[in-house]
């Protein structure tokens, strides 16, 4: 038999009253008490869990705020969240907002149109005062925050969900001097937009391993694109026409459709160890055409899963923060691209 509101009040020594608030996340109860009803919920099996997370008594309404515009690995997450959230019970509604941008102000435009009711957000937004600003007064509103595939550390948000970029970046750089087995020589990297801390810790992350353990290899060029393919597709051709004999590309961000189209053009002699990240209908298309040798993917099916996951339980929980977790990222080559 479950149990009720009442054995809960009984089983934390609170009224009724309090014990509702705290349960349907409204104001009126002092941290304490939050926790000792939560404790007390937790105790006696009224609260559900998914994933070691425990979820809020009633269904809740979540918002994303996504800069999907044309990049693939966006559209894919958009589309996991909402067909995730549409088969949880608990999710009372989810709504998608697609971001003019990824400048402050768009964001800050985007977040006028939040639904009174919203109980949490997730956002993908770069680290910036102004973005800090906006995602700590949407906290001050009592509407819990998590942040997607690039961090904002200092926002409140109750979790970060995605890989360690940093981590990524020096896996990207181990992969490079291991394909190129101590050949010395000359790379090129896309940056998708250094305004990502993401793309910023990727970046560094692939910078030191080429500093630590692979010094015969130099990056010669990195070109900010702003995740333009257009600007990819020309800066690349520019790498590949300063350095005939390039070595290696790394894609830190978007932009791998321009470096694809790059390659296929210039058809350079010997191609370019080429490295990118997520896993894509295109990217498919780069691995199994030998264009692209292999994909670092953040696997936007989980981050989806795992950001409403965790959205549900930070609204559940009285603690501000989450126990961090990040998202394994998986290697894809050719010879293991999974079914889609």
């Amino acid at each position: 038999m479950k149990a009720t509101v009442s054995d809960i009040a009984r089983n934390c020594g609170l009224s009724t009253a309090t014990v509702d608030r705290v349960l349907n996340n409204r104001p009126g109860a002092s941290a304490a008490n939050r926790q000792r009803v939560m404790e007390a919920a937790k105790q006696l099996g009224y609260l559900p869990v998914v994933d070691q997370v425990t979820l809020p008594s009633r269904p809740a309404h979540l918002e994303f705020f996504l800069p999907i515009g044309s990049n693939a690995f966006m559209m894919d997450l958009a589309r996991h969240i909402e067909d995730y959230a549409a088969r949880l019970p608990l999710v009372a509604s989810c709504r998608i907002h697609n971001l003019a941008g990824i400048s402050p102000g768009a964001l800050q435009a985007a977040i006028e149109n939040l639904s009174l009711r919203a109980n949490g957000v997730g956002v993908i937004a770069i680290d910036h005062p102004r973005t800090r600003n906006i995602l700590r007064e949407i906290v001050e509103a009592g509407i819990r925050l998590v942040t997607l595939v690039s961090d904002v550390p200092g926002a409140p948000r109750s979790a970060y969900v995605g890989i360690d970029n940093r981590v990524a970046g020096r896996t990207a750089a181990l992969l490079m001097g291991r394909f190129l087995s101590g050949r010395p020589g000359h790379l090129a990297m896309v940056v998708g937009s250094r305004s990502y801390r993401g793309h910023e810790e990727r970046e560094m992350g692939f910078r030191s391993v080429l500093s630590e353990e692979f010094p015969n290899l130099t990056v010669t060029s990195a070109v900010e694109i702003n995740d333009e393919p257009d600007i990819s597709y020309t800066a690349t051709m520019q790498a590949l026409h300063n350095e005939p004999e390039l070595l290696g590309i790394y894609c830190v961000g978007a932009g791998r459709s321009g470096v694809a189209k790059a390659l296929l053009d210039a058809r350079p002699q010997k191609k370019p160890v080429f490295i990118c990240h997520d896993l894509t209908r295109a990217t498919r298309g780069y691995l199994v055409d030998d264009l692209l040798d292999v994909v670092i993917d953040q696997n936007a099916r989980l981050i989806a899963e795992q950001s409403v996951i965790r959205l549900l339980g930070s609204i559940a929980s009285s603690a501000p923060y989450l126990t961090r977790k990040f998202i394994e990222p998986r290697l894809i080559f050719k010879e293991n691209v999974p079914v889609q």
